[in-house]
């Protein structure tokens, strides 16, 4: 015989779980930083890879300025980084304050940032496997044309 469906109204967290999520939020936290870092290294990066690229011979004679084109590529992958790393310190510090509160409502704001880290990560994640499929296949239809 099949069992009956049993909803909880409430969820409660036991010590041990607080502790994790406790963890979690000081790495996520940590995690945050160092990816504010990294942002911070992309666009100085960007800001000077127009000298840095204008003064090696090799990409002086090109038709176009490669300095400025990847300073524009930094550009946007900074500014693209900086989403994932936003939701993960709001991750951390909403889930600090809901530990130390005990408020549901915050800890529920925690939670829904930490949802939104992993959706922006799953679907990013699917352009650039998408974007890679493509190049395989018209890097196998250039190779077989030629």
């Amino acid at each position: 015989m099949s069992e009956p469906i049993i909803q909880l109204a409430e969820l409660k967290l036991t010590s041990e779980a607080k502790s994790y999520l406790k963890e979690t939020a000081k790495w996520a936290f940590f995690l945050s930083i160092v990816g504010f870092v990294g942002i911070a290294i992309m666009v100085i990066f960007a800001l000077f890879a127009s000298t840095i690229f204008g003064s090696i011979p090799q990409y002086q004679n090109l038709p176009f300025n490669m300095g400025k084109i990847i300073a524009i590529v930094y550009l946007i992958l900074a500014a693209i980084y900086l989403f994932p790393v936003y939701y993960l310190m709001q991750f951390g510090n909403k889930m600090k304050a809901a530990l130390s509160l005990k408020e549901d409502a915050i800890l529920t704001e925690s939670f829904g940032m930490l949802k939104s880290h992993y959706k922006f990560i799953g679907v990013f994640t699917i352009i650039i496997l998408s974007l890679y499929a493509l190049l395989f296949v018209v890097g196998m239809l250039g190779f077989l044309a030629s």
